[in-house]
This record gives C-alpha cells, structure tokens and sequence, in this order.
C-alpha cells in the first residue's frame, strides 16, 4: 500500500469506545477521517468523498497501535541482552507501535543528558517502531532531571531497592525529597519500583534460599507483598507533600493501602500498572527451578492474579494500565540448568507477546472477562477495554496522548489488524526478541497480530515471508511533541 492517502475498511474497528464497522482515511503520516456504522448497527457506515486505494481487513479487527511504556533495552553497552534492532522488530510483531524505554539497563545508565543522547543515537535508523525514554533518577542526580528533561526525556525511574546494575542506585526517602520539587515544578511523572528494602532484607535473612535455592515457594518469601505496600505508603506521603504524580510500576496486587489511597483520596496523582506475566502465571503454578519466570516483584498467587483481574475493570478502576515490563538477558544468566532462584537475572521477556498473552487469560480466567470487562455478551467487546488499557492508558502517562493511542482524526495513522480468535502455541522460533528465552514457551494462546502500521506504513506483515517489509523509521518523541 502506497503511504499517500488511502482508506482501510474492516467490519470490525476499536473507535469512539465501541467496535464497529467502518473506514478509516489515512493521508501521510496521519488519520484524516474515520466512518462508523451506528451503534445499534441499522445505519451503515457513511461513505468517505473520494477515490482513493483500499485496505481491507475484512473481518479483522483493527485497533490503535499499542503503546508499551515499561520497555527494558540494553543499547548501548548490553546491545547482546537486547537492542533496538531486535526489541523493534519483537514489538512490531506484537501490535506496539511506541515503545518508552527504561533509563537503567544501558551503559552508561541514562542519568545524564549524555547517556540519553547515546540511547537515542544508538535507537536513531534502528528501531522500527516510535520510541521514548524515560530519564534516571538515582542518588546524587536531582541536578541532571531538568536537562534531561529539556533534552525529549518523557519523565522519570527510580528504584527504592537494588536495581541489580551497580551504576543505578536505589533512591533513599531523602533523594526522592530532593527530587520532588523538581519534578513538581516540571510536572513530570516519577515511575518507581516500589518495594521497601528493609522488610526485603528482614525477609531475606531467615530465608530457606541459601540452602535450597531452586524452590520458588522461598525466593517469593524473600519478596513479600509487605514490602509493595511499605513502599507504596512512602510513594503516597511524597505525593500529598509535593503534589506530584507518582507512578507505581509492576504492581502485584492490590494491597489495601492502595486501595484506599485510589478510593478515598480520590485527588492523590497517583497511577500504576500491572504486566502481562502477573495476569497469566501463578506462584502455585511455577515448578521449582523455573527460572524462567523469576521476576521482581515476584510474581503471587493465584488469588493475585484475580484481585489484579478485578482492579483493572471500569467499575473498579484501581489500576490503569498494562504494559509488559520487557526485561530481556542472555539465556545463561538465567541459570536454568542449576534452577537457582538466588543467582538467576530477575525479568521476563514478553515484548512480543503481550496482546496475545492477555487476551487469552481474559477468555480464559475465572477473573477475566466476568469481572475486569464491561462484558455486554458481545465476544469482542472487551478488546475496547483492552486497547483502554494497552493503548490509550500508557500514551496518556507518556504526554503522548494528542497524537498516539487512539483511532481519531488527528492522530497518527498508528494500527494493529488483530484476529482476536485464531489459536496457536508460543514457540520460540517465531520470537523475534534477540533471546527467545521465555516462560510463555509451549502456551498456548488466542489471539494473533496479522499486521502492524506506523504512521500508515506497514511495519509488520505476518503474511509476507519476510514480514517486515521496511526500513526501520521509528521516530525519537519527544516531551514537547
């Protein structure tokens, strides 16, 4: 399909809060028009003036690109855990269009103007699909947050416990009270992974894992629920002191503090998100020395996952988004073959999957369709709640929420042409993350992304035996974009 204006057709677009069939006239990099039939159906569609070439899906459904703002890439310095090439090509093909990337796992870490100016330069030509970073908060660094700012960083990360890379330091509350003016001021969001390290350490030392450190059951005691809710409480008095937006990242379950933080202090700037991989696994459920699926904050019970499943509903509205939290590394630091929780790399690799993954475990879950959707006997229409959660929630905590996220006028010509119902297996051969190591190997799913479009250019075409047909032409955004 040429990238002049051109219209794509399917009975099935995500718009407007409702799926419908309808058009969708794109000019450039943008769409120009979008044509609905009614909502009760009776009243087809209206056609766009003009003649121009089609791209029809058929029975398809077409939703925003999605927009993934919890992305680990290792560029520069780790190019061998993950890079741009590679994470690209892994979110093209897993319907994401923007991918906001994490300021710790290059090297050097993105605290400064430098470093993300490397990040960007090592992205610039490579990447395939738009992308952000975010900025670094570490101790010390309170002086660099408005440069980097000023520079296109789209807000900031911090961790309250050991991020596992020596130059990314865990903040104390004290750095976090010299921050927050800054942030303030900026009116910036602060991403924080929050656990307590003082219940992580208290839980840690009387922990069976020293001696039988293949056994998930101990390494989850090592990272108890209590230490997201300590966590969360300190996030919470910073926010009331300063007035700034707190997002809490990876979010597990839902403890009661959050819950009355959302609940009955309604004007508290805080968010959270949770991942694809605490919606699909459970701690029950993980076999001992499956390190594969080792992750911080560790992935709970089961009860867990359906609370998270509950807390992502309309009606509930605790959490706002889902995003994957892909945190990729070479295979042998996942120690399999000894299945020891204790040395293994914390972090799951899902770029690819995570529309797949969670529109299977919202058919499937007890916890799924009946309580996080607006269900309304429709097969489908939770995939509006979905693209809700995938699309248009993580554009909106990016500042990126005027031209991504959303099929509208205006907005960049961003697509996923989804077949919500064909079935398959994850088989690492077809993984397109530079390792193919995954706990998702040998799932089943529902589910599949046939293609993707940027800016009304096909990126991604499943059909095609080379099925990315173009040159990367992933653009940086910008705060100020």
């Amino acid at each position: 399909m040429s990238h002049e204006a051109y219209i794509i057709r399917s009975s099935r677009i995500v718009a407007e809060n409702r799926i419908a069939p309808g058009c969708i006239l794109i000019r450039g990099d943008t769409i120009e028009r979008i044509e609905l039939a009614s909502e009760d159906g009776r009243t087809p569609a209206s056609p766009i003036p003009g003649t121009y070439p089609e791209l029809d899906a058929g029975d398809l459904v077409v939703m925003p690109g999605l927009v993934d703002t919890h992305v680990h890439v290792n560029e520069p310095g780790r190019t061998d855990w993950e890079g741009f090439v590679t994470a690209g090509r892994a979110a093209a093909a897993g319907g994401i269009t923007t991918i906001v990337v994490m300021p710790l796992n290059c090297s050097p870490a993105a605290t400064s103007v430098p470093a993300l100016m490397g990040e960007a330069e090592a992205a610039a030509g490579t990447c395939l699909v738009d992308f952000g970073f975010w900025g670094g908060l570490v101790p010390g660094n309170q002086h660099e947050l408005e440069p980097m700012w000023n520079a296109g960083a789209l807000g900031f990360k911090a961790f309250m416990v050991d991020s596992g890379i020596d130059d990314f330091g865990a903040v104390s509350e004290r750095d976090l009270e010299l921050a927050a003016p800054i942030l303030a001021r900026l009116d910036v969001p602060l991403l924080v992974h929050a656990e307590d390290p003082e219940v992580i350490a208290r839980a840690s030392r009387p922990s069976p894992i020293k001696r039988v450190a293949t056994s998930y059951k101990d390494y989850l005691a090592t990272r108890p629920l209590e230490a997201e809710d300590r966590a969360v409480q300190a996030l919470i008095s910073l926010s009331e002191r300063f007035g700034i937006h707190i997002h809490v990242v990876h979010i597990t379950s839902m403890s009661p503090q959050m819950f009355l933080a959302a609940h009955k202090r309604p004007a508290l700037r805080i968010s959270g998100e949770t991942c694809p991989h605490y919606l699909v696994f459970a701690a029950e459920e993980i076999p001992d020395g499956a390190t594969d699926h080792k992750c911080a904050p560790p992935i709970r019970e089961r009860l867990h996952r359906e609370q998270l499943w509950r807390l992502l509903g309309r009606k509930n509205g605790l959490l706002d988004m889902i995003v994957s939290d892909h945190s990729p590394c070479p295979p042998h630091m996942k120690c399999l073959e000894s299945g020891d929780f204790q040395h293994a790399w914390g972090g799951i690799s899902s770029l690819q999957l995570g529309l797949s993954a969670v529109w299977t475990a919202a058919n499937a879950s007890a916890g799924g369709l009946n309580t996080f959707l607006d269900h309304t006997g429709e097969p489908h229409r939770g995939l509006c709640d979905i693209s809700r959660l995938m699309s248009e929630a993580p554009s909106t905590l990016a500042g990126l929420s005027k031209r991504k996220g959303r099929i509208a006028p205006g907005f960049d010509a961003d697509l996923v042409f989804f077949d919500p119902d064909a079935r398959g297996v994850v088989r690492p051969a077809t993984l397109h993350h530079r390792h193919k190591l995954t706990p998702y190997d040998g799932m089943p799913f529902r589910g599949v992304v046939k293609r993707t479009i940027l800016r009304g250019r096909t990126i991604y075409d499943a059909s095609l035996p080379n099925p990315f047909p173009l040159h990367p032409t992933g653009q940086w955004l910008k705060h100020a974009t």
